[in-house]
């Protein structure tokens, strides 16, 4: 691949961490951090399992079947190593809420520092760090 398109890929993924979780599709997000480590406020969570159990565990779902969240993500500095076939990336995070009787808000903000690996020429998760740096009214976003 070339830096570029290893750099798109890898985006995309950062990308489809989001349309994840705020589609509600937890099994979804489990398989990309499949051969990862997840490391937000809790333990470090390893595998698929552990984290789509957390977010089901922790995550309120509307009747619609979303969590009814829209998460931004910007700044997004990606820096391949292709002699290794790894690459990390750091972005910033903002995710908002809106419900009946909540209007849109920012729920919270803060970074992700991530890490990747290719294997047979797919990229995948193998870390990723969130920082939550500001944090809005989470009452009807996680259980608590």
């Amino acid at each position: 691949m070339s830096a570029t398109a290893d750099t798109s890929a890898v985006t995309n993924l950062i990308a489809t961490y989001a349309e994840l979780v705020d589609t509600g599709d937890f099994a979804g997000v489990g398989a990309l951090f499949a051969d990862a480590v997840f490391i937000g406020s809790g333990a470090p969570l390893e595998g698929g399992e552990a984290v789509e159990r957390m977010l089901r565990d922790t995550v309120i779902l509307y009747e619609d079947g979303t969590p009814r969240t829209h998460h931004v993500t910007t700044n997004i500095a990606v820096e391949v190593d292709e002699a290794t076939g790894t690459a990390a990336a750091r972005s910033y995070v903002t995710v908002f809420q809106a419900l009946p009787g909540l209007p849109l808000q920012s729920i919270a903000a803060g970074r992700y520092n991530d890490r990747f690996a290719r294997h047979d020429g797919r990229w995948r998760f193998t870390e990723r760090r969130v920082r939550i740096h500001l944090a809005g009214d989470l009452s009807r976003h996680l259980r608590r």
